[in-house]
């Protein structure tokens, strides 16, 4: 089955690739491969005349995050450096890009993403970036029910553990979408 992907009516979401996350550990890649292949995708997208959506979390008083009662706490929250939610220099962020921050592990929910999707006339989107299991999967969830076609660079994301990563690559995503990798995305914007 040959796979094509309209430049027109894709776009491109990046999740989380900001200073105070790509500095965690991740598997079963690295984050330096992550920001990478989601690099390189950015690069393929703006020059195909694609939507860039980059995705950040961040807090302003703490007061907006959840708080839901839960077996496992929250770890406690420690003191972020001032350029902690700031999208990485290896991104290149561009003008044209839009920038969503978002206050909890989903992209659309509070958000102006679906929005902007519309209005771009936009059905399908690639997703990436950190982590695989909660932001990127949640991202997923919220997507697939707004009815968006997705495709997901497994290659361009990762988790604190190779198993929470594989879980929702192998469970997860190809319920929803399809897995592709880096490469396969590059070769087939059209």
């Amino acid at each position: 089955m040959s796979f094509h992907i309209q430049a027109a009516k894709t776009a491109l979401v990046v999740i989380d690739l900001q200073k105070g996350i790509v500095a965690h550990k991740g598997a079963p890649h690295d984050s330096g491969t992550v920001v990478a292949n989601a690099s390189r995708m950015a690069e393929a997208f703006r020059s195909n005349g694609a939507f860039i959506v980059l995705v950040r979390v961040a807090f302003t008083d703490g007061k907006e995050a959840l708080r839901p009662i839960t077996d496992q706490p929250p770890a406690p929250a420690a003191a972020r450096p001032a350029d902690w939610a700031d999208i990485v220099e290896e991104m290149h962020p561009s003008p044209s890009d839009h920038v969503i921050t978002k206050r909890q592990w989903g992209a659309f929910f509070g958000t102006d993403l679906d929005l902007q999707l519309r209005r771009r006339g936009i059905d399908t989107i690639v997703l990436c970036g950190i982590s695989t299991n909660i932001g990127v999967e949640m991202t997923a969830r919220e997507a697939f029910q707004h009815h968006y076609q997705q495709i997901f660079a497994v290659d361009a994301m990762t988790a604190m553990s190779a198993e929470e990563h594989d879980h929702t690559a192998k469970y997860i995503f190809p319920r929803i979408g399809r897995i592709r990798t880096t490469d396969e995305i590059v070769n087939a914007l059209e």
